[in-house]
């Protein structure tokens, strides 16, 4: 600490000691202590918070996997369903992402030299000057059954009718993949710069096929900034709101969409507040799941 004070004198140091403080406990773990609090609460008007009635309850957790006490289901298979099918997809977009992005981080990183490189991240970053709402209802005209797609295909001849790519959740996919695409690029981006080129260069003289170069050499090197790429991938599409909404299909309803639905139409915040809950410990997991996988500890991947 000493050292700290030493490098950034005393203003500066203790500046930056307040900052991150607020920044960690007023803007996450404070909200967060709350809504947990909030999760065990009964959905009570005003008038009855703080009184008698106002105690614990794990009714709000039990409606997730059970439903309503009257229920003639066994389990709330609504909820749980939109529940998986928006982790799976959400894996299924960070795999997508990362398929895209690392030929792409590669080639800036060890391949694209002086400013051909600096000219490709921008172009890169670009796009994204532009909101992210505007972004999705571009994707809507894109992929919508009188979209450019469609009449790009049906013009060549390849198809007769148009493709309801909204119903079949590509729009969506492709929205989701492309808003959280800069948050792929730039950790594998950052992790595969700092390989020493020479060791690409020794695999390649020794015999090995490119697979196996980027299987043995700079897959293992650039560990932390895919694990990175892929936690922060994930949290963001699980936690989607405005593209699920914009480019979802009818049969597509997004796990937020029933937190925000909790939230403000049904005005259960308690209820909600047990959904918020359940999709931030599917995110933790997920975080823990791929530092065991990829073998990195929290600090590399936030390096």
């Amino acid at each position: 600490m000493s050292g700290f004070f030493q490098r950034n004198g005393i203003i500066i140091s203790t500046y930056l000691i307040v900052a991150v403080v607020f920044w960690v406990v007023i803007m996450i773990v404070l909200p967060q202590a709350y809504m947990l609090d909030f999760s065990f609460r009964h959905n009570l008007p005003p008038a009855k918070i703080g009184g008698p009635e106002d105690v614990y309850t794990f009714d709000n957790y039990r409606y997730l996997l059970f439903g309503s006490p009257g229920s003639s289901d066994a389990f709330n298979y609504l909820h749980l369903e939109v529940f998986l099918r928006t982790i799976i997809a959400s894996i299924f977009v960070t795999l997508i992402d990362f398929a895209l992005c690392y030929p792409i981080a590669y080639y800036i990183a060890q391949v694209a030299k002086g400013g051909y490189a600096r000219s490709m991240i921008l172009l890169l970053i670009l796009p994204f000057w532009v909101n992210e709402i505007l972004r999705a209802f571009a994707f809507r005209i894109l992929f919508g059954t009188s979209g450019v797609i469609n009449a790009f295909l049906q013009t060549l001849g390849i198809i007769d009718q148009p493709i309801d790519f909204m119903r079949a959740d590509v729009a969506l996919y492709a929205g989701l993949s492309y808003a959280y695409i800069l948050l792929m690029v730039f950790p594998l981006y950052n992790a595969i710069e700092s390989l020493d080129h020479n060791q690409v260069e020794a695999a390649r003289d020794l015999g090995s096929p490119w697979w196996r170069i980027h299987w043995r050499v700079v897959m293992p090197h650039a560990k932390p900034g895919i694990a990175s790429g892929c936690t922060l991938v994930f949290m963001l599409a699980a936690g989607a709101l405005a593209a699920p909404q914009i480019l979802g299909g009818p049969s597509s309803l997004w796990f937020t969409q029933i937190i925000y639905r909790w939230f403000n139409t049904g005005g259960n915040w308690p209820q909600g507040a047990a959904y918020a809950i359940v999709l931030l410990l599917a995110c933790l997991v997920f975080v823990l799941a791929v530092m065991k996988i990829f073998k990195v500890s929290l600090g590399e991947i936030a390096r």
